[in-house]
């Protein structure tokens, strides 16, 4: 199975520095490999028009629904989640982390979820810009992200 996020409304490649955050540039945002801080899949600037990821996966059925696990979901059982991971990059390529998001794997519709098993596919799509105008971060859920069972190509 497979899980592809489609992220638009990056917030740019700089943010401004507001309370509580100090401010950065060169800004860029990545999937992060399960306990793996430094393992990023396919880095995107912050200002790109948009961003597009496919994690592989295996679903399970259990009794309190669908498991899902693979090289890039964190987290234990009914706790899932995947990590978009924000950060500089620096003149040499080194990808330094400020701030992640959650894309919470238990917010996903069971009935979404179960289709999605059938379909091969499911897909997430999300703003990247909170409402301050910054990287999005904390844990997400709906309505800021939507789950929809899909057609793996």
């Amino acid at each position: 199975m497979q899980i592809r996020i489609e992220a638009f409304d990056l917030p740019g490649r700089t943010c401004a520095t507001a309370p509580g955050f100090p401010g950065y540039t060169d800004i860029h945002v990545a999937v992060q490999r399960r306990n793996q801080r430094e393992e990023l899949l396919d880095p995107q600037p912050g200002d790109a028009a948009s961003a597009t990821w496919t994690l592989e996966c295996t679903a399970t059925t259990t009794p309190s629904g669908i498991d899902l696990k693979g090289p890039h979901i964190q987290g234990r059982p009914e706790g899932r989640f995947i990590y978009l991971s924000w950060g500089t990059v620096a003149e040499a390529g080194t990808f330094t982390l400020f701030r992640r998001a959650k894309l919470m794997l238990d917010a996903v519709d069971p009935a979404t979820a179960k289709a999605a098993t059938r379909s091969g596919l499911l897909l997430a799509r999300l703003r990247l810009t909170d409402a301050k105008n910054q990287p999005l971060c904390a844990a997400v859920r709906p309505p800021l992200v939507e789950w929809i069972a899909g057609q793996a190509h």
